[in-house]
C-alpha cells in the first residue's frame, strides 16, 4: 500500500512539474507595463520632432500577430512605426519591454489590444 502511493504521488510531482513547460511560450523577456510607457514616450518624442502626425499610436499591438511583431522587433525594422532614427536611440531593454507589450496584445494573444 505504501508503496502504490509513493508512486503515485512521484509520478503526480513529475506530472505537475511538467505542466509550466507545456503552457510556456516563447515571450521576450521583457516587462510589459514598462514597453506600453516606454512605445508612448517614444511615439511622443517621434510626433515632437515631426517624425509621426499624431502625439498618440498610430500602430496597435493588435495589428499583428505574435509571430509578426517578432519578427520586426528581431529584425529591428521598426518602419511600420515611423521615426527609424528615434528606435535606433532605443536600449536594448527597453526593446524587449516594448516587444513584451507588443507580444501580450496582439492580434492572436488571449486578450488583443481593443484601443490605442
Amino acid at each position: 500500500m505504501f508503496k502504490k502511493m509513493l508512486v503515485f504521488f512521484t509520478l503526480a510531482l513529475f506530472t505537475l512539474g511538467s505542466v509550466p513547460a507545456v503552457f510556456a511560450d516563447d515571450a521576450p523577456d521583457g516587462n510589459e507595463r514598462k514597453g506600453k510607457y516606454t512605445y508612448r514616450k517614444v511615439i511622443k518624442a517621434c510626433h515632437e520632432n515631426g517624425g509621426v502626425d499624431s502625439p498618440s499610436p498610430t500602430v496597435s499591438p493588435a495589428d499583428m500577430t505574435r509571430a509578426e511583431w517578432k519578427q520586426i522587433f528581431e529584425s529591428r525594422n521598426f518602419e511600420v512605426f515611423g521615426c527609424q532614427a528615434q528606435w535606433d536611440a532605443i536600449s536594448d531593454q527597453d526593446i524587449k519591454d516594448i516587444h513584451a507589450y507588443f507580444h501580450a496584445f496582439a492580434k492572436d494573444s488571449p486578450a488583443p489590444a481593443t484601443c490605442s
